[in-house]
């Protein structure tokens, strides 16, 4: 079910960050942002959501560093070459295709958590966009949804229309 909110869109994303330190600074909070273009203003707000997609990059990472290095020390171990007296287990050169599959196991995990959380896998199910999701925001505006209680609805009007937000309306479920 969708949450009761208000919804504000604008041209310029000036007029959001104004919207957005007014609302914060009357309390509110869990506001959903939409941009058209990647915003280095909006990542770094106080209460934006990092992306989780870093956190499969790095476990990506890891276990792609574990295996290669796990490849070629248990393979060694199992056909043990001896050439010239050098060290069965040799570090250096295997580090190459531990370097490898690091590179290769984070770049798949990536595109598995993108696929995961921009809901690309979910083929034949009606996908249910964000609260307040307007598509202009994929082309050339600027959004803010607040969620909020019938009560206050008229403040969170005012003070997007006051911040110069352009068009303001109410989300309900």
């Amino acid at each position: 079910m969708k949450p009761m909110g208000v919804l504000g869109i604008s041209k310029d994303e000036e007029f959001l960050i104004r919207a957005l330190e007014q609302l914060q600074r009357q309390g509110y909070r869990n506001m959903t942002t939409f941009s058209p273009i990647p915003s280095e203003r909006l990542s770094e707000w106080p209460d934006s959501r990092k992306s989780p997609i870093r956190a499969y990059t790095l476990v990506g990472g890891i276990l792609g560093l574990i295996s290669g290095l796990s490849l070629t020390i248990l393979t060694s171990l199992q056909w043990p070459l001896l050439t010239g007296g050098k060290p069965i287990v040799s570090i250096p050169p295997f580090l190459i295709i531990a370097f490898e599959l690091t590179i290769l196991f984070g770049g798949l995990s990536t595109l598995l958590g993108l696929g995961i959380h921009a809901r690309l896998f979910r083929a034949g199910l009606e996908t249910i966009p964000e609260p307040g999701y307007d598509v202009r925001f994929a082309v050339d505006r600027f959004g803010i949804f607040v969620p909020c209680e019938g009560g206050q609805i008229e403040e969170v009007k005012r003070l997007l229309l006051g911040a110069g937000v352009e068009e303001v309306s109410i989300e309900t479920p």
